[in-house]
């Protein structure tokens, strides 16, 4: 049974501004971010997160939508990111630690992919950025909490 608030997908990928890639597993670096990912780094937004929910809506008009076409590197099920604030501590399964360090971002000047076909981008509005603070693995289905 997967646990009520949790990670669905993680995603990488190997350059800025690509569509990221599912993964089995990541690894998280303390004060760097994820291991082989194009955002990691000793900067504020290591780590992007999106709700599935948010997700969700989406699909229902682009259906065909891949975990990681935000760029975002952990999707979450179950926790309201929209309630979390610049300092909040998540902790991804028994080890790792994330500090929410930006709420949102500025989607690209011409607007994203997902913007163009459906009129809208959420990542403006419902990405969080984090900081690793403790490292460790996170994969799909690992237990979230505040």
């Amino acid at each position: 049974m997967t646990p009520m608030a949790h990670i669905e997908a993680v995603c990488i990928s190997k350059k800025k501004g690509m569509v990221k890639r599912e993964q089995t597993k990541i690894v998280l670096i303390p004060e760097w971010g994820i291991e082989n990912d194009a955002h990691a780094g000793d900067w504020h937004r290591q780590v992007s997160l999106l709700a599935g929910e948010s997700i969700d809506n989406v699909k229902k008009i682009l259906p065909s939508l891949k975990n990681g076409a935000f760029a975002e590197n952990i999707i979450t099920r179950g926790i309201d990111l929209t309630t979390l604030k610049i300092g909040d501590r998540l902790r991804l399964g028994d080890k790792v630690l994330l500090e929410i360090t930006q709420i949102g971002k500025k989607c690209h000047d011409d607007g994203c992919v997902i913007k163009k076909a459906t009129g809208d981008c959420i990542m403006p509005r419902e990405g969080m950025f984090a900081k690793v603070i403790q490292g460790g693995e996170a994969q799909a289905g690992d237990p979230i909490s505040l």
